[in-house]
C-alpha cells in the first residue's frame, strides 16, 4: 500500500529523489488552494501570503539549525546563491578556491568563470583517495581564500565530514560554502557545528518542494563580506517604503532578495517542508539509511551487479550506485523507466535514491526488475 502523502500512480516506484522529487499530497492541495484563492481574490489575501512567507523561513531556520531567521533568504535556486559568493567576495590576483573534482557544475562553473580575475580553482580527486577530506585539505595554502564542497556528491553517494571541514577551514581562516542540496530533506543538518559561512540548496529534492525556488543561508559575519550584485525594491531596509530616497540595504539575509517573492512557491514548499519537520528529520535519516543499506544490500547479494558506492560509509546518504556487470547502462536505465522505476543515471552507473516512505514490498520489486533484465 502506498504512503498516504505520495499516492503515485499504480505500478510506478520512485527512487530519484536526488534529481525531482514527487510532490506530497498536502503540497498539492496547498497549491491548488493558493490557485483558487488568488483566481477568487486576487491579492486581496497578501497579508496571509506574507505571513506564510514568514512561516517557511522559520521552517527553514529549523531544517539548517540557523541561529536566526535573519539568516535565511528565499532564492531562485543553489547556482543563484553560489553565484552570490562568488561575484559578491572580493577577490585579489593569486586567490585560490579549493573544491573537489567530483562537484554538480552548480558548485564549478561560477569558481571557474572567477580565472580572469586571476583566481584558481583547485579540485582534488575524493574517490580515489582514502580521506576526502584530507585530500582536499592537501590543496590548501596561505592563497585559500574560500573551501566550497557539496555535503553529499550527487553522482556516488560520498557523503563528506562536514564537522571535520569546518573546523578545519575555521582554523585556517577559510570562508567554508556548503552545496547542501543532496542534504537538506535528506539527512540531519547543522550550519552552527560546520561553522558554515555560506548554504545553499534548492527545494525540489529531498525537501519534495517545487523547482525556482531555494535557500541560501548566510552567517552575519560573513554575509558582511559580500557586495550586492542585484538590486531591486525588495532588498530595501524599508521594502514597502516605496519612496525611499536615499535608501539603505536590508540588514537581514532578505538583501539578496532584490524582487517579488515566489508566492505560488512559497506555499508549496511550506506545505512540503511541514511533512519533513512533522515527522523529525531524525526518524527520516534513519528511514532513508534504512532503505539506502537495504538496497546496496541486495544489490550485493546478485553476482550480475555491482556496488559503486562504499557500503559501510561512517556517513550514510540517500544515494546508490551501481551498475550491471554484463548489460550497458543506458539500456538498463531505459528497461527500469519503461518498467516503471524511475531512476537516473549518474557518473559510471545507474542512482538509486529513495525516501523515508518506501516500504521493503516496493525496493524487492525495483531490485526483482533489476535482477530480471
Amino acid at each position: 500500500m502506498s504512503h498516504p502523502e505520495f499516492p503515485l500512480t499504480k505500478g510506478l516506484i520512485y527512487l530519484n529523489h536526488a534529481a525531482v522529487a514527487p510532490w506530497p499530497k498536502r503540497t498539492s492541495e496547498a497549491v491548488k488552494a493558493f490557485a483558487e484563492q488568488n483566481t477568487c481574490y486576487g491579492s486581496h489575501y497578501y497579508l496571509d501570503w506574507l505571513k506564510k512567507e514568514s512561516e517557511l523561513r522559520n521552517q527553514l531556520k529549523t531544517l539548517l539549525n540557523a541561529p536566526s531567521v535573519n539568516d535565511i533568504a528565499l532564492v531562485k535556486n543553489t547556482s543563484e546563491a553560489i553565484s552570490f559568493v562568488a561575484y559578491g567576495l572580493p577577490w585579489a590576483k593569486g586567490d585560490n578556491i579549493v573544491t573537489s573534482a567530483e562537484e554538480f557544475p552548480s558548485n564549478r562553473i561560477p569558481w571557474e568563470s572567477l580565472a580572469n580575475q586571476g583566481v584558481e580553482l583547485r579540485q582534488a580527486d575524493l574517490l580515489s583517495k582514502p580521506n576526502a577530506e584530507e585530500a582536499l585539505f592537501s590543496l590548501v595554502d596561505s592563497g585559500t581564500r574560500l573551501l566550497t564542497i557539496s555535503s553529499i556528491q550527487f553522482a556516488s553517494g560520498l557523503r563528506m565530514d562536514l564537522e571535520k571541514i569546518g573546523k578545519f577551514c575555521k582554523d585556517n581562516s577559510i570562508l567554508f560554502c556548503i552545496d547542501a542540496i543532496q542534504s537538506l530533506g535528506a539527512v540531519e543538518f547543522d550550519v552552527q557545528a560546520y561553522h558554515a559561512d555560506f548554504v545553499m540548496a534548492d527545494g525540489h529534492k529531498w525537501m519534495f518542494g517545487p523547482e525556482g525556488l531555494g535557500v541560501f543561508y548566510t552567517n552575519p559575519r560573513s554575509r558582511s563580506k559580500l557586495k550586492l550584485t542585484q538590486y531591486g525594491w525588495h532588498m530595501m531596509a524599508n521594502t514597502h517604503n516605496y519612496e525611499n530616497k536615499p535608501w539603505d540595504i536590508h540588514p537581514t539575509a532578505q538583501r539578496f532578495e532584490c524582487g517579488s517573492p515566489n508566492m505560488l512557491g512559497i506555499h508549496a514548499w511550506s506545505a512540503s517542508l511541514s511533512l519533513l519537520l512533522e515527522i523529525g528529520m531524525d526518524t527520516i535519516e534513519t528511514k532513508i539509511n534504512e532503505n539506502t543499506v537495504y538496497l546496496m544490500d541486495k544489490i550485493c547479494a546478485d553476482s550480475n551487479l555491482t556496488l559503486l558506492n562504499n557500503r559501510y560509509e561512517k556517513l550514510q546518504s540517500g544515494i546508490v550506485l551501481f551498475k550491471h556487470l554484463t548489460v550497458d547502462n543506458a539500456l538498463l536505465y531505459r528497461h527500469l523507466l519503461n518498467s516503471g522505476i524511475v531512476c537516473a543515471l549518474r557518473g559510471k552507473g545507474i542512482r538509486l535514491s529513495p525516501h523515508f516512505y518506501h516500504s521493503k514490498k516496493e525496493l524487492d520489486r525495483a531490485i526483482s526488475i533489476i535482477c530480471s533484465y
